[in-house]
């Protein structure tokens, strides 16, 4: 797949207010979106709190790259070793952006760490591209920039994607999915596996899905 020539650049917090809009508004609509606030209006003043959190945070302990332009944004976390618990305050200030919705948010979290693989690899946590510059190849061009790193360094990545457009992105893009994730009454994640070369992680293609069972929660779609 021919990647088109996009400039990017790492991430700094002076690129937050421009970034903080691409994030929610790339992750607005979707089966995730719908589950985790229903409300449309109350999702656009949560996801702005929350991917404030979520980039502060990224910024900090992650690697976070953009474009020149700022239409773009990854946000990759290595996980090297087994990672250690977040810390009260970033557990804080998600509590904070999400509101009631917190308990889906969190359950979405534990879910998400539960069927996470132990191999050591570089997750990407969230890749987004502003909705009116989606389809130009800014996706392609911030994952090939960490790519290269990753081929350098024999390492693998995953991520989870969560509709089925991403997913048939990302097999373009190198990525093998493994057995999906369905929520009860909730959306289907598929997780997914860019090998390297190391070997991919024990039962990742079992054909069975893994079911989850979740507590209805103040906020959760019913």
């Amino acid at each position: 797949m021919t990647i088109p020539t996009v400039a990017v650049r790492p991430a700094t917090p002076a690129d937050t207010d421009a970034l903080v809009p691409v994030l929610a508004d790339a992750f607005f609509t979707g089966p995730v979106a719908d589950w985790l606030v229903p409300d449309p209006a109350e999702r656009r003043l949560v996801y702005r709190a929350y991917f404030t959190a979520v980039l502060h945070h990224g910024l900090e302990h992650g690697t976070v790259h953009t474009t020149d332009d700022r239409a773009g944004v990854a946000i990759w976390y290595p996980r090297l070793q087994p990672p250690t618990s977040p810390s009260r305050e970033h557990l804080a200030a998600l509590e904070q952006a999400t509101g009631r919705y917190a308990p889906v948010f969190a359950l979405l979290d534990t879910l998400f760490e539960t069927h996470h693989p132990a191999t050591p690899h570089h997750h990407l946590a969230y890749l987004a591209v502003a909705p009116g510059r989606q389809n130009g190849g800014i996706g392609a061009a911030l994952l090939a920039n960490h790519h290269r790193r990753l081929d350098a360094e024999g390492l693998p990545a995953y991520l989870e994607a969560t509709n089925l457009r991403n997913r048939a992105l990302y097999q373009r893009l190198g990525y093998r999915a493994g057995i999906p994730i369905q929520i009860p009454s909730g959306p289907t994640i598929w997780r997914m596996w860019r090998p390297g070369t190391a070997i991919f992680p024990p039962g990742f293609f079992d054909t069975a899905p893994t079911m989850v069972s979740a507590v209805p929660t103040e906020g959760a779609a019913q």
